[in-house]
């Protein structure tokens, strides 16, 4: 018998959840929370971003957004400079670059632990399904951390 369109939800929220969790946990070993560093990530793939555009990455809200933005510039993470209109645009000072790289080395090996039952080409297998379904069929797009 298949799995229940729900059970596959569940299941996936789960693993979604399971990850949150630890590298939150993880993440504190470096002074950092997974918000802050989706943030520094978000910053440094896009830098000079607008915080909509930021907010939109991150899967915030803009008011949500920029209070973390707040805390992350009071904490020496990022700068923020005015843009054209009203758009305030940030990037990262070094001590965010830093916190970034070293939550990477957290992210992979959190990630890697949790994936380690699955052989190359299942990896391969369940991110193609997963951005198939996120396309509504179009070919999937790598997209890095």
């Amino acid at each position: 018998m298949p799995v229940g369109h729900q059970e596959l939800g569940r299941a996936i929220k789960q693993l979604q959840h399971r990850h949150h969790r630890e590298l939150d946990r993880r993440l504190r070993e470096v002074d950092s929370s997974l918000a802050q560093w989706d943030a520094l990530r978000a910053i440094a793939k896009r830098p000079g971003s607008s915080a909509h555009a930021l907010a939109e990455m991150t899967f915030q809200t803009d008011q949500s957004f920029g209070a973390l933005a707040d805390r992350l510039m009071k904490r020496g993470m990022i700068e923020r400079v005015a843009g054209p209109g009203r758009a305030i645009r940030h990037r990262l000072t070094p001590a965010g670059k830093k916190t970034l790289r070293e939550g990477r080395e957290i992210a992979n090996a959190v990630l890697k632990a949790s994936f380690a039952p699955l052989s190359n080409r299942q990896r391969d297998q369940l991110y193609g399904l997963i951005f198939t379904t996120l396309s509504d069929g179009r070919p999937a797009q790598r997209v890095g951390l």
